[in-house]
């Protein structure tokens, strides 16, 4: 069963596949290694907050499989213009690194990537086969 929708709650660590609705798949998250508020520019190492659509998958990259998030949007690009700052791009929600040891790949430290969100190489398999491109994502804080 495919999601129409996921949700990712920041405050919570978690990140919920829905279909209808109602939740159908919830998943442990790491995030950016400065994860309060909305992200602001590149490399303040926060997520973005808001609604976005997972447009496309890589299955080539330092991650094991990733996801695109459309960030930034529109409100994004203008409050990045208002302050004067780069707003950032390629943020995704992806696996472990490619290069991390078997034990790395089972246990994850919580906030340690650049502002992506991130699962263990298991449930990114899962979250890839049921996430199409072009599913929305919410992003709470």
């Amino acid at each position: 069963m495919k999601a129409d929708l996921v949700v990712v709650k920041k405050s919570q660590y978690s990140l919920t596949l829905m279909k209808g609705g109602k939740p159908i798949k919830r998943y442990w998250i790491a995030l950016g290694s400065n994860p309060k508020g909305p992200k602001i520019r590149r490399g303040d190492k926060r997520t973005p907050e808001g609604r976005y659509l997972l447009d496309y998958k890589k299955d080539e990259s330092g991650f094991y499989k990733a996801i695109h998030i459309s960030y930034p949007n529109l409100a994004d690009l203008q409050r990045a213009k208002a302050l004067g700052v780069e707003p950032g791009n390629m943020v995704m929600i992806h696996g472990q690194p490619n290069y991390a040891t078997e034990d790395q790949t089972a246990v994850q430290n919580s906030n340690w990537t650049n502002g992506c969100i991130a699962l263990l190489n298991q449930d990114m398999a899962e979250l890839w086969e049921l996430v199409d491109p072009g599913t929305p994502i919410e992003i709470h804080p």
